[in-house]
Formats: structure tokens, sequence, C-alpha cells
């Protein structure tokens, strides 16, 4: 027995564990915008499912990735605790040697534990050698693409006709090394079943492998968690017939209409089951929009840029939670929160934290999702490859701007285009003092490549 496994054994339940273990489903949208969506304010992209799903329950405003790329947000999410902390700091390739360590908890572990079926559909990310596939780290089983789409030779010819509607060109050594790559895999469990798989029926067939792990759990009585890791709309972008040609935004919206559908299917499938009683769904994205990918990209609204930065359009992201009878519907919260807190929330729905456990950066969700308290104000930070580059403390958000510290009221000016440093010094001293704890409070680990 591994040594977290005996600390989950020994795990004593903070909170009364419901009478029945709650089904939980995580989706986690692939580089999609804050602005991307019906309910926070598209105009042309149609997203009814997803829109219904914020009208029936939840939907977060000020809601954060953990880090503003694919690797560093998904460990992140998986184990409540900041990036660095598990090392994924960079992106990790198809030559990558590092993963996700075995040393991290994972939810997925802590989840079968307690008796769950666990299933991972779609990108994982977090390392693809053996040791760190996800059936390593907690999930039964799995089926999906274990890095970015976008990471093998052929799709980079897609890519790279992208890079030239904007007359950009990539640096040979990267190209030298996409070369050496081998196909896009598709995995079930730990084994490669296809190398470059249709790229337009990932979402259908994804939402089929989902559809059937819920109906499997839901006929053997038995509670699970499914985490719906979407591949798009990562460029470069693909939608089935159905889809393609039908959105008034173009490829990026035909890709994002799909996985609106996707979502719709497993909304009514939970229906069709009479299990949405005891389901909690929750919906999200790793990180902001690609707004430099133009119309290959997503938006982040009124937001200041976009994904691979710490401005807010780079790790504000739509957060939505639907559980029927359970969370109020049509609820707008304006509560500071982050995918750190997920795990911490999972823990505390399914009979409390760990007794003795790593330690979390994330706090509970629960007293805003029933809508029957608040939380303590927390600070939060913004990393990004490894480096602090912001601090937010309710409304103030010290950010890193080359050489120079700039200080927003992030509630007032979303856009990040005033900055009231040089009027607020108190402010400004008492948040690079609250950088330097941070940063003094533990030794980040040793970064995985």
């Amino acid at each position: 027995m591994r040594r977290r496994d005996f600390f989950l054994s020994l795990a004593a339940p903070a909170l009364a564990q419901p009478r029945t273990q709650p089904n939980i489903i995580m989706i986690y949208a692939d580089d999609l915008g804050s602005g991307d969506l019906g309910c926070y304010g598209n105009p042309t992209i149609r997203t009814p499912h997803l829109d219904r799903m914020a009208n029936d329950g939840m939907r977060f405003t000020q809601f954060y990735s953990a880090a503003p790329l694919c690797s560093p947000s998904r460990a992140a999410l998986m184990t409540g605790r900041y990036p660095v902390r598990s090392g994924i700091n960079f992106v990790l390739f198809p030559d990558s040697k590092g993963g996700l360590p075995a040393t991290e908890l994972t939810m997925a572990e802590m989840l079968r534990q307690r008796g769950y079926a666990t299933q991972i559909v779609g990108k994982w990310h977090l390392g693809h050698l053996p040791q760190f596939l996800p059936t390593r780290h907690g999930f039964d089983h799995y089926f999906g693409i274990p890095f970015s789409n976008d990471m093998s030779l052929a799709t980079n010819v897609v890519y790279d006709e992208i890079n030239k509607q904007f007359h950009r060109t990539r640096p040979a050594t990267t190209l030298e090394r996409y070369k050496t790559l081998p196909g896009i895999p598709l995995m079930r469990d730990e084994n490669v079943i296809e190398s470059e798989p249709d790229q337009t029926q990932l979402t259908p067939r994804y939402t089929a492998e989902a559809a059937n792990f819920i109906r499997k759990s839901a006929a053997a009585k038995k509670p699970f968690f499914l985490y719906f890791a979407h591949t798009f709309p990562h460029v470069p972008l693909f939608a089935s017939t159905r889809f393609r040609g039908k959105s008034k935004r173009g490829l990026y919206g035909d890709a994002v209409e799909e996985l609106d559908w996707s979502v719709g299917e497993v909304l009514s499938l939970l229906a069709e089951l009479k299990i949405e009683e005891n389901t909690l769904v929750l919906f999200s994205s790793d990180n902001g929009g690609a707004v430099g990918l133009g119309e290959h990209g997503g938006s982040n609204g009124a937001l200041r840029e976009g994904k691979a930065t710490t401005w807010e359009g780079g790790m504000r992201e739509p957060f939505l939670a639907k559980w029927k009878g359970r969370i109020k519907p049509a609820q707008v919260n304006t509560a500071v929160a982050s995918t750190l807190d997920i795990f911490p929330t999972l823990a505390h729905l399914t009979g409390g934290l760990p007794k003795e456990n790593p330690t979390l950066d994330g706090a509970d969700l629960a007293p805003l999702l029933w809508g029957d308290g608040t939380r303590p104000q927390r600070d939060f930070f913004y990393y990004n490859a490894g480096r602090l580059r912001a601090i937010r403390r309710g409304p103030w958000k010290l950010h890193l701007n080359g050489q120079n510290w700039e200080l927003y009221n992030v509630e007032t000016d979303i856009a990040e285009r005033f900055n009231v440093a040089a009027s607020h010094s108190d402010i400004v001293t008492q948040l690079k003092e609250a950088i330097a704890a941070q940063e003094a409070s533990f030794t980040p680990a040793e970064t995985q490549r």
C-alpha cells in the first residue's frame, strides 16, 4: 500500500456523509474563453444546453483556473494544489519524460478509495508514459488522447496554416521536434488503440464513451466520478458533419456548439436514468481563450489578454454547477473561487478530508453552492511557468508587468486598464508582503519536463 493510500484509509469524515454518495461529473473544456457561452454574453455561439445548466443551477462570475496553460491547470484541478507544488509548471509534450508525480493525491484516488467507479474521457495531459497515465492516478478506466491534439507533425501542418494568417513562423527547433513525434494516440486504459484518429469524430466518440460509463455505473448502483475533459476548442479545430459550418462564428463556433451538444447529452441521460437528484455536474475550462489566434481562438469578453498570460483573460473562466434539488436554480455567484476549490469540495461532500492530507490550496465551495453562507476571504495567487506573477485580495490585483508592479481593481476594472498603484501605495505594500510570505511558505517541487 502506498503512503497516500494508507492516509486515505485513515480518513475520518469531517462532515456527515450523505445517505447516498453523490455521483460527480466534472466537464472540462480546452481553451474555452469566458466570453464564449451564451450565458456569459456571447451573441453568436449557440450554447442552449450550457445556458440551461446555468439557469438550472449556479453560474460563477469570478472563477479562476490555477494556471493559464493546459498541464499546470489540470494538475491543480486534480490535486487542489498550485502546480508549483507538483512541479507541473509547463505544458508537457509527447517527448517529455515527466508527469504528475506518484506522490500527488488526486481527486480520483480519493473517490475510488471511497467506493466510486472512476473514469476519465478525453484529454489527460499530465504525462503519457505508463507511470503517469490516469490509471496510475486513481482512474479505473481511460479513453482519450494523453496530450494536446496539435502535438504531432500531421496536426501541426494544420496549425501552421493558422500561423500563416498572422505572418508568424515557428522556430526551426520546434519544427524539427515535431518531425520526430509519433501520431496523436487515442488510448483505452494504457493501450494505444488508434494513431491519428479522425478528430471530427472525437466529440461524438467521447460523448458515447461517457454515456456508456454513466449507464453502467447507474445499473450497478455504484456512485461514479466522471472526468470529461474535452479536446476542443483547442486548435486545430474540428467538428463533425452535423455541426460543421452551422455556427455564425466559423469553425471555432462549430466546435463549441458541438461541445454544448455533448453537455446536453450528458444532462439528458441523467434525467432519463432518474439520477439528476443525486448527481453534481460541474463545468469549466482549463484556461482562457487563445485570443491571438483570431477566428480560431476564443473570446474572453471584456477581460484583458488570454491563454498563457496571468491577465484576467488568461485565468478567469466560466464555471457552472448543477445539482437538482440541492443547488437552487438561476443563481449568479460573484465570490472569488477557483479550480483549487474543487478537490476540497468533493472531499467534504463524500466524507471529509483525509486525516493526513497534503497541503491543499483551495477551500470547500459548499457554503456558496448551497447559497446558505459565505467563505472567509482568501488570497488567490496567479502562477505561470513556475513563477508567481500576481495576487488577488478582495477587489485588488497586484500584477508584475515586466519589471513593474501594477495594481488594478478587478471588480470595477475587469479589463485591467487603469493602474492605480501610485494612489494606493499602502495596498501595494500589503500585497507585496503577501506574495513574499507565499513564496517563503514552501519549496516548489522539481519541474517535470
